[in-house]
């Protein structure tokens, strides 16, 4: 909110020896490419912040680190699942080499295939994986958070630069009005002069202040055009050229009660709608899941796995019987003779033909099959030393939730002291405004009162002059101070949840 602020100061504390506005630079410059489809017509308010939280980058750029928090948590979540690999290979050894399927060294050249499928699941690990998906599931909805704020802090932005805009305008028309009012002065000071009723030195000093006036005017216009710029460069626009916006009818400071300060109301009822008071709770939930994923360190992982492998090897041989003996083989056949020993007689045996072996290479398919392989293991690893790396994990997440506490504090502080502030500024500027419009009218009558001694050459030119510019310098510290509670009084709006509108 402390831009915020800074804009507001800008406002008002720039304008306090000037009857402009003073101009800021804008809060938000815009990059990269521009939205090309750009309305036509008056701009509104709503019209404005609708334009601006469509195109702004840093709202954009927001909404991406959005979605790539989203993307982490759904890895996250896919980590409980299994995870499944298929692989292969094919390579060439040549020479004498390991044969990768037999390992027999052979001396020629070998290709080999290899085809494994692999899973592997964590059974155990020290609810890490389940620790980590709720912390990135509170990191996820912080990112959501984080662009509504920052579409909150465009929507103000947009407001006080909507309304410096108002306010230039308005000071333009003012001035103008003080020519034209000096202009007729000038008239008539020439026709009294003429007719020998005043001095020459009455109508060099209206002269003088002519001149003033429209330097005034030439001032306040600048300073719209640059209040223009800073609007449009705030909505990423190409250009301000015929950009203009629609003026609302709002009500004057004394129109409404005089405010009462209930800044502990306003901040509980802030705390619990501002986005970044949520984001920072959900940050410190967050921290104190990052620290029992640091202490799952300390337990046991285990994990199952599976797997099936096969191959190919070019160099296996297998036994192949191709093709029949020649012709067949006569067996003679023995019979039991004296003292129980052998004696050929004269019978024989026809052996049939025998079929032939051969080594031959073994087919791919049949060797994929015949190497069919597969596996199943439990992986089990207990910590016991590792560099203290764990303990130091430990360590750093403690300190990380103390931090984000802090933060979070912070956060809070902030609110109270902006709404606080929020409450004097605006109670301040409502009282000036009173004030000066009270003042305004005491110089408006002495004015008037000055202006008839001067027609009637009772009143030198440059008390005349110090009249006139009394009443601009008080005129311009009412129309300083209406802008000033309006947009203060939005910013409490806000802070009680209610939408910024004119």
């Amino acid at each position: 909110m402390k831009r915020f602020y800074w804009l507001l100061m800008s406002m008002s504390a720039g304008m306090l020896t000037s009857p402009v506005l003073a101009q800021t630079p804008p809060t938000q410059p815009p990059a990269g490419t521009l939205s090309p489809a750009v309305p036509t017509g008056p701009w509104t308010l709503q019209r404005s912040i609708d334009y601006a939280l469509q195109n702004n980058l840093t709202v954009r750029q927001q909404q991406l680190t959005s979605t790539l928090q989203n993307a982490t948590l759904r890895q996250s979540q896919a980590a409980l699942l299994p995870t499944a690999n298929l692989s292969g290979t094919q390579a060439w050894n040549y020479g004498t080499s390991l044969d990768p399927l037999t390992n027999d060294f052979v001396s020629q050249t070998i290709r080999s295939n290899n085809f494994s499928a692999n899973s592997q699941v964590t059974l155990f690990a020290g609810f890490q994986l389940r620790n980590t998906v709720k912390r990135n599931a509170l990191d996820a909805e912080a990112s959501l958070l984080d662009i509504d704020k920052s579409r909150n802090d465009l929507a103000l932005n947009v407001a006080s630069a909507f309304l410096q805009l108002v306010l230039a305008e308005e000071l333009v028309r003012t001035n103008e009005v003080r020519v034209s009012s000096t202009q007729a002065q000038v008239e008539r000071t020439q026709k009294l002069l003429k007719a020998g009723a005043i001095p020459e030195s009455n109508l060099l000093d209206i002269q003088a202040q002519l001149a003033s006036d429209e330097l005034n005017v030439i001032t306040a216009q600048n300073q719209r055009d640059l209040a223009r710029l800073s609007l449009t460069q705030l909505l990423n626009l190409p250009s301000p050229t015929g950009f203009q916006i629609e003026v609302p009818p709002l009500a004057d400071p004394d129109d409404e009660p005089l405010l009462s300060a209930d800044p502990d109301g306003t901040y509980q009822t802030a705390q619990s709608l501002l986005p970044e008071i949520k984001a920072a709770d959900l940050r410190v939930r967050s921290a104190q899941r990052s620290l029992d994923i640091a202490r799952g360190a300390y337990y046991p992982r285990l994990a199952f796995g599976a797997g099936i492998f096969t191959g190919f090897s070019s160099s296996r041989l297998a036994r192949v019987f191709n093709g029949d003996s020649t012709e067949a083989v006569a067996v003679p056949v023995f019979q039991p003779g004296v003292g129980g020993q052998p004696v050929p007689s004269q019978y024989f045996l026809l052996q049939p033909k025998q079929a032939i072996p051969e080594l031959l290479p073994s087919g791919f398919t049949s060797q994929l099959k015949d190497n069919l392989g597969k596996s199943l293991q439990f992986s089990l690893q207990i910590p016991i030393l590792n560099g203290l790396q764990t303990r130091t994990g430990v360590q750093r997440a403690q300190i990380n939730i103390q931090q984000q506490e802090l933060r979070a504090e912070q956060t809070r502080l902030q609110l109270r002291q902006s709404i606080q502030q929020s409450y004097a500024d605006a109670i301040a500027a409502q009282r000036r405004y009173l004030s000066a419009r009270r003042q305004v009218e005491a110089l408006t009558t002495a004015y008037r009162n000055a202006e008839i001694r001067f027609n009637n050459g009772l009143l030198n030119g440059t008390e005349f002059n110090i009249a006139k510019n009394n009443l601009t310098a008080a005129e311009s510290t009412m129309i300083q101070a209406k802008y000033e509670f309006i947009f203060r009084r939005k910013v409490l709006d806000f802070y009680q949840g209610r939408p910024i509108s004119l």
